[in-house]
């Protein structure tokens, strides 16, 4: 498998891991009401946001995906691995010829998450159409997805503010990073956090590799917006 920059039983990061917990929890239940008003339930559909290639911006997301990994036996372990490895190879040849691709993550399992709960936080809110207020500029509204739109556009419109959610994950973010000495960013989509390789060196600092691998996937490209933009 993989090798996360950290212990992952260090007790410095199981406290991190419980403040994320809270936070998807009051995720999970603010998403639950908005579902509910609006009376949408994802059964699965064409689209499957399994197959969006969504690409996630926390170090604590990507140490919350390996935490997970660690609780699977060592078959389903490589696995999945065979399958993330696949995922991005196969998305690495449809951006050398600039074509857009739609692969099913590694982590769906006969249409279930494997990780259901340790499941970042994009693929917690997404579905329902939301708002979200970056520092300086005008609200943003989103739209659902495909089925969302199709099934409840006759509904009466509920605000579901995004926003508390990005700054609650950039606070987390910055404190984790101080606290086992991190650097950079992360831009990755979920293939890409089971088959990365980093590696912590003997005295503790990240090596030239590993600061290069921060680079690679986080520091360039364009987003339309990621927990950097609420960074503290």
């Amino acid at each position: 498998m993989t090798h996360p920059p950290v212990n992952l039983d260090d007790p410095i990061l199981t406290a991190f891991f419980d403040r994320l917990q809270c936070i998807f929890a009051v995720m999970d239940r603010q998403y639950a009401e908005a579902a509910k008003h609006y009376g949408f339930h994802c059964n699965g559909c064409e689209e499957n946001c399994c197959r969006t290639r969504f690409h996630h911006h926390t170090y604590l997301e990507y140490l919350y995906i390996h935490a997970g990994l660690n609780k699977l036996g060592p078959q389903r372990q490589r696995e999945i691995q065979s399958k993330a490895t696949v995922v991005c190879r196969e998305t690495a040849k449809a951006d050398e010829k600039a074509m857009s691709v739609r692969l099913m993550c590694p982590l769906n399992s006969d249409g279930r998450c494997t990780l259901y709960t340790y499941r970042p936080m994009i693929c917690r809110l997404h579905g329902i159409s939301h708002e979200l207020r970056k520092p300086g500029q005008n609200i943003i509204r989103g739209p659902g997805c495909g089925m969302f739109d199709q099934r409840c556009s006759d509904k009466s419109y509920l605000k579901f503010d995004r926003t508390p959610f990005y700054f609650e994950m950039a606070k987390l973010e910055s404190e984790l990073k101080q606290a086992v000495g991190l650097s950079g960013r992360v831009k990755m989509t979920i293939a890409e956090m089971i088959v990365s390789r980093l590696q912590r060196s003997d005295d503790g600092g990240q090596k030239a590799e590993d600061r290069e691998w921060g680079r690679r996937n986080g520091e360039g490209g364009m987003r339309k917006y990621s927990i950097s933009d609420f960074k503290f």
